[in-house]
């Protein structure tokens, strides 16, 4: 069934919302979902990764804003994380070890001598069970999976879920779901790189991104935390009343250079604070809003990418995209007065961002 095809349900009656599943061979499965506004996202079984989101300018116009690969199968390759699920701890782990309950744990090195993004196998690499739902407001899909006690370095057999909901409303909302039978280190995000200028016209030095955090943590120049918590006031890195990236790619502030020209560091959000992050393009028009329950964001902003990757709307290059992983802090296995990624056995781990898209 077409996606730009209205579907018909029989509890909810004539809808323009539609979901379409292809499938590509080897288990993996591509997910269409589009809401009565014609706004759509495209997501793998494979990584959870989100390849396609179309939202509109000021003019109407759909395009997509995030960036993927034009071959999918790039994608089992891929160590820029585009559009995916990352696990079990998202961030950089120092030394790719830590102690936890009078344990030593060591994981992968996939970083130099430091572990990120939950490894070389992590969520990005695993192919999740998924089932698609539709309600009388979304559409969306829901993704599953069960990860035993230590078979990627981490205590305790983990069972995730992950549901994508897309609504009537534009927004896109991810709720992330755990337990573990053992206490162990867990924060999960999604990578999607947004580029709101639409079909990659434009690299996001001019998008404007306003975000309610005052502190943000020091890297060294491996990009590890070095324990320290800096005042983001009078700085390239101070967004409370609004800043262009390009004042940080070209900043001469030295965590500035160290992420390559940019930023690549932990925001530790305010307080009590709903809105947390909004992010606009003034040529197009189109603003993202995000809001989450997770106590900070790593945003990076593309400073690492090379430009000989094909992508769907062309080749990639350096700050194409921005990044805003919602998470906790792997930090905090190692510092004291760090947002904790500790789950406690046998507890719930339920956090929720919500993107929400229109324009100005």
């Amino acid at each position: 069934m077409s996606i730009y095809e209205e579907s018909t349900n029989p509890k909810l009656g004539r809808s323009k919302m539609n979901l379409e599943v292809i499938k590509l061979g080897d288990g993996w499965k591509h997910y269409h979902l589009k809401n009565e506004k014609g706004m759509e996202v495209s997501i793998l079984n494979y990584g959870g990764i989100i390849t396609r989101l179309l939202a509109p300018d000021r003019h109407g116009q759909l395009e997509n804003i995030v960036l993927g690969y034009k071959d999918l199968k790039d994608y089992k390759s891929d160590s820029n994380f585009f559009g995916a699920l990352i696990g079990r701890v998202a961030g950089r782990i120092e030394k790719s070890s830590f102690q936890w309950e009078g344990k030593n744990y060591l994981l992968e090195a996939n970083d130099g001598a430091n572990h990120l993004h939950g490894g070389s196998q992590g969520f990005h690499q695993v192919l999740w069970n998924a089932e698609p739902f539709q309600t009388s407001k979304s559409v969306g899909l829901v993704l599953s999976q069960r990860f035993l006690a230590e078979q990627d370095g981490y205590p305790g057999n983990l069972t995730v879920r992950i549901t994508y909901s897309l609504t009537n409303d534009n927004q896109l909302v991810i709720d992330y779901q755990a337990k573990s039978d053992q206490t162990t280190p867990l924060t999960l995000t999604n990578h999607s790189y947004f580029n709101l200028s639409g079909r990659l016209k434009r690299t996001v030095h001019n998008h404007v991104v306003t975000m309610k955090s005052e502190r943000y943590v020091e890297l060294d120049e491996q990009l590890i935390p070095t324990g320290k918590i800096l005042n983001a006031e009078q700085s390239s890195f101070d967004f409370r009343r609004g800043r262009k990236l390009k004042e940080g790619i070209s900043s001469e502030d030295k965590q500035n250079l160290i992420a390559g020209g940019g930023y690549d560091h932990y925001f530790i959000f305010q307080e009590a604070e709903e809105e947390v992050i909004v992010v606009t393009e003034k040529e197009s028009g189109r603003r993202l809003t995000i809001h989450t329950d997770q106590p900070g964001v790593v945003m990076y902003s593309g400073n690492q990418m090379s430009d000989e990757l094909e992508l769907s709307e062309g080749s990639s290059k350096k700050h194409l995209g921005v990044c805003f992983e919602t998470q906790a802090s792997p930090a905090s296995l190692h510092h004291e007065g760090f947002p904790s990624v500790e789950l406690k056995a046998d507890q719930p781990y339920a956090k929720q961002t919500i993107f929400t898209f229109d324009t100005f």
